[in-house]
């Protein structure tokens, strides 16, 4: 069970940010670095970090810039099942989860969670126009807590998750209704 909820944790994680949480998977796993990430082994570790350091630092960045956010958020909306699936896979090995049947089920919640997270952020983006600047800085902050969360306080880090997976319900519930209410009138 702990299992499950640290890899909850790294993909409500990779649902706020994408490149931050795979970066601080790797400096947080030791020695090994990315040899437990599916992909990633497999590219030179310099190439890696370059990559992934490049990506979070725009993240953390562009995200507080409106335009700049839009495309942001429409690129990662796309990549995020796979960042999701992909750091839910290397929690689960890092675990040392070796049941393939509960590695691809791991995979898949995983890549779902952050799914469901990117699509919500896209939506109170495009919704709200530009959510404020210190719910950017909130985002990012969360997205650290989770990653520690992932390795650290697992169960902790699975709530989080939870709690926001229920948030996003509870948007998607707020939005239809907004929606009715703007048709009927």
């Amino acid at each position: 069970m702990p299992e499950l909820l640290a890899v909850l944790s790294i993909s409500a994680a990779t649902g706020l940010r994408l490149a931050l949480p795979l970066l601080l998977i790797g400096l947080f796993s030791g020695e090994q670095l990315w040899s437990q990430v599916p992909i990633l082994a497999h590219i030179p570790q310099v190439c890696v970090v370059t990559v992934l350091v490049i990506w979070s630092l725009l993240e953390l960045t562009i995200s507080k810039d409106r335009i700049n956010r839009r495309f942001l958020q429409s690129a990662e909306l796309f990549m995020s099942p796979f960042v999701g699936t992909i750091a839910g896979v290397a929690i689960a090995r890092l675990a040392n989860i070796s049941d393939s049947w509960l590695l691809v089920l791991l995979a898949v919640t995983g890549g779902a969670l952050a799914l469901v997270l990117q699509m919500v952020q896209v939506g109170w983006l495009y919704r709200f126009n530009s959510p404020p600047i210190w719910m950017m800085f909130v985002e990012d902050a969360l997205c650290i807590f989770l990653v520690f969360f992932a390795f650290d306080a697992p169960q902790q880090g699975g709530l989080i998750a939870l709690f926001l997976l229920w948030l996003a319900i509870r948007s998607s519930v707020v939005w239809r209704q907004w929606q009715k209410n703007k048709e009927n009138k």
